[in-house]
């Protein structure tokens, strides 16, 4: 089924000299105009392409890439406010609306905010809207497991962390004492699921799984390489100063540093650890 709001891959039915009409199964023929259409295509052809609503609200085709597509979540930058609502810069020609009645809280020309894009029921349209909670699961989630690999939006900051939109589906929380970088608001990121709580609310970590682990043991490696094969730290040490040297949690740490052990790659004493060499 071809909806807007979406990417499909349609087939060019008719080649015209502005351009050519694309089937679009439900929505009819379609326009992909000359400017958007790449220099081999032909009629037969398949192309990808991301339909939505022209000026005149007819279904039209290109093949530009928006900055998020329905049923997702993006930060967009506000470029006008008229009577109607908020237009926002989503990739596209035509800029997408935010009805004032869909407005968290009034939208200023010149900010970004976190919105989400649907359907609008009544009429059809393509619109955003900066209620976000409304579009999100608040059920347990059945589909997330731990250590499983998801995509974040980082949504804004509490006492614990980072509130965090998965999957364009539920809330989650990355904790501050486990966040070892500069985060954003609207800022996409890939995370790992870290712990589903009885009631529902997920905990997420930024760390996460065996690619993670070998990362974190080649940067303690590459601290050992520079500073002649020791750091003056190991499993007692201080959570900040470990965060401070290495940029990782103190558990994270601990299970580096405890697989590079059971592989005779270092020593680990009272005041430190040690590169193993050939003469040890």
């Amino acid at each position: 089924m071809v909806t807007l709001g979406k990417t499909h891959q349609l087939e060019v039915i008719k080649s015209l000299d502005f351009g050519f009409y694309l089937d679009a199964k439900e929505l009819g023929e379609i326009l992909l105009p000359n400017k958007q259409a790449p220099k081999d295509l032909a009629v037969g052809s398949l192309i990808y392409v991301f339909v939505y609503l022209d000026s005149e609200d007819r279904p039209i085709a290109t093949t530009k890439k928006p900055k998020a597509e329905v049923g997702e979540f993006a930060y967009l930058k506000t470029v006008a406010r008229t009577h109607v609502g908020a237009f926002l810069d989503w990739g596209l020609e035509k800029d997408i609306l935010v009805p004032f009645a869909e407005q968290h809280r009034p939208m200023e020309v010149g900010k970004s905010y976190l919105v989400y894009l649907y359907l609008d029921k009544n009429d059809g349209r393509l619109v955003a809207s900066s209620k976000i909670d409304k579009f999100l699961d608040d059920e347990k989630p059945h589909d997330f497991k731990p250590h499983q690999k998801v995509d974040l939006i980082i949504a804004n900051s509490t006492d614990l962390g980072y509130k965090a939109i998965i999957n364009n589906s539920h809330w989650g929380l990355l904790y501050k004492t486990e966040v070892f970088q500069k985060l954003s608001f609207g800022q996409s990121k890939k995370g790992f699921i870290k712990h589903i709580r009885p009631d529902g609310k997920i905990d997420l970590s930024l760390q996460g799984g065996q690619e993670t682990r070998d990362k974190y043991s080649k940067i303690i490696l590459n601290y050992l390489d520079k500073n002649h094969g020791f750091a003056p730290l190991h499993d007692k040490s201080d959570p900040d100063l470990i965060a401070d040297t290495f940029g990782m949690s103190k558990g994270a740490f601990k299970k580096a540093i405890g697989a590079l052990y059971k592989q005779r790659i270092i020593t680990i004493s009272k005041d430190g650890i040690r590169l193993v060499t050939q003469d040890s």
